[in-house]
């Protein structure tokens, strides 16, 4: 065996990994970093990347059907299925360099292409090597949530690790899992002329504001995607081509195909966490407010430290480790800024709280604002006037926003930078947006926030008829 020491392990190449790799290894620290599978992990391979670069496949396929509204006809699109892959591989392939080995190499980094296993609460074991590091993190990620539902083993299916290297156009997906990814994927194979059924057992999109969801859940409905709620997975049997889920309640669902978009599951298998004295459960590794396990010298971050699944929040968990474990600085992790997106069209996104939450915790405190699309003249412009923006706000200051409408997962951007530093609504209303533009939507919301107080109150009526007779 090879005996390797240095600073810091990070197990795992996905976005938190690298993000911690890069920045440790060029403030000075001796890192090495393990990767088994793909470099970039999931998010590039088969996940955030590829999804969007799909999403923008079926958008212009969709806006090229549907232009008669701008004056332009005769436009009925002719889809290639496996061109539209072509581009999502293109997309994937100029990303890579990014993430790839060689320029993780070039900061300093000692790449190897093994996964690790601990053998002790101080060593790792990647291949050939013993590692013993000062500090260690775990950065493996999640995979796709195969769940046993009877019969699930005698048919094909798909992931999201697989579907992207489907070549054939399915005729009829079927969607077992009403979240992001199955709701992202219904639209764009519907829009790439695919017949698809999203099957849920509960709600879909359950974890977003339930009024915002609905205008979703309407616009996939309206292009023509079956959505089918409260319909749990019981078994499912057929073959190649010709595929059935039966639900709890007798529902039977045909298909040619079946996408599972249930879930994740933390990648902790390999790990062999009990040789480091480190707690998990099913749901991920246990770990304090500053990322640490139950082992002080190894943290987990992103996925596999379970709580929110997005590849911004590895991210934003690198930035903790660094602080940490590279200065010994104390960092804890918030989660009251951190945004999440659907990707569909509309969009949806989210930051803060949610109002049923909201309600739950400041009642009568709390004061909800909300401002339509439709009054947007770049939306009404654009045809883009279906969603609107919601406000949660506690003594002048925003605890919470939802939107559902065009660009939300960009106009989400600055209600992040707002509950990340506690400002108040009447710093974002003095904000000067360009006209006309999208995010005039966010400006717009905070002005709603004030009119009442401004236009509606008897107290302002009366100073400014008093101001009026004095002035010069």
């Amino acid at each position: 065996m090879d005996r390797l020491t240095c600073d810091l392990l990070v197990i795992g190449a996905g976005s938190g990994g690298l993000s911690v790799a890069a920045g440790a290894s060029q403030m000075g620290a001796d890192v090495i970093l393990l990767e088994g599978h793909k470099m970039g992990g999931d998010c590039l391979n088969f996940g955030c990347v590829p999804s969007k670069a799909l999403l923008a496949s079926g958008r212009a396929a969709h806006t090229q059907g549907n232009a008669e509204a701008f004056g332009v006809f005769g436009t009925e699109p002719r889809i290639d299925y496996a061109a539209a892959k072509a581009h999502v591989h293109q997309v994937i392939e100029t990303i890579a360099p990014v993430d790839s080995q060689e320029r993780f190499e070039g900061f300093g980094v000692r790449v190897l292409r093994e996964y690790g296993s601990f053998l002790s609460p101080t060593e790792v074991q990647a291949g050939e090597h013993v590692i013993k590091a000062r500090r260690v993190v775990i950065a493996t990620g999640s995979s796709p949530l195969v769940p046993p539902i009877p019969g699930l083993d005698t048919v094909p299916y798909e992931t999201n690790e697989t579907l992207f290297d489907l070549q054939d156009k399915p005729e009829h997906l079927l969607i077992i899992g009403g979240g992001p990814i199955g709701m992202e994927m219904a639209q764009a194979h519907i829009r790439l002329g695919c017949k698809v059924t999203v099957i849920e057992a509960a709600k879909v999109l359950g974890k977003d504001d339930p009024e915002l969801a609905q205008v979703v859940i309407d616009s996939l409905t309206a292009e023509g995607v079956e959505i089918a709620e409260g319909a749990f997975a019981a078994e499912i049997r057929g073959g190649p081509g010709q595929i059935e889920v039966e639900a709890k309640d007798g529902r039977v669902f045909k298909g040619t195909h079946l996408l599972l978009a249930i879930g994740r599951s933390p990648n902790i298998d390999r790990l062999n966490l009990e040789a480091a004295g480190i707690t998990y459960s099913r749901s991920g590794i246990a770990v304090d407010a500053s990322l640490r396990t139950t082992n002080r010298k190894v943290y987990a971050i992103g996925d596999v430290a379970g709580g929110l699944q997005f590849t911004h929040v590895a991210g934003y968990h690198a930035g903790i480790i660094i602080r940490s474990a590279l200065f010994g600085l104390p960092s804890k992790v918030r989660t009251d800024h951190l945004p999440w997106a659907t990707y569909t069209d509309p969009e949806l996104a989210q930051v803060g709280l949610q109002e049923a939450d909201a309600r739950a915790q400041y009642g009568d405190k709390l004061e909800v604002v909300r401002f339509d699309y439709h009054h947007n003249d770049r939306a009404i412009a654009e045809r883009k006037t279906k969603g609107f923006i919601k406000m949660m706000v506690v003594k002048g200051r925003p605890v919470g926003v939802s939107i559902v409408g065009h660009q939300a997962g960009e106009l989400i951007n600055l209600w992040s930078l707002v509950l990340a530093n506690n400002l108040k609504v009447g710093q974002v209303a003095a904000m000067v947006s360009p006209y006309p533009s999208i995010g005039e939507v966010n400006k717009r919301v905070a002005g709603a926030y004030f009119s009442p107080r401004l236009f509606e109150n008897p107290t302002v009526k009366a100073v400014v008829r008093f101001v009026q007779r004095w002035l010069p």
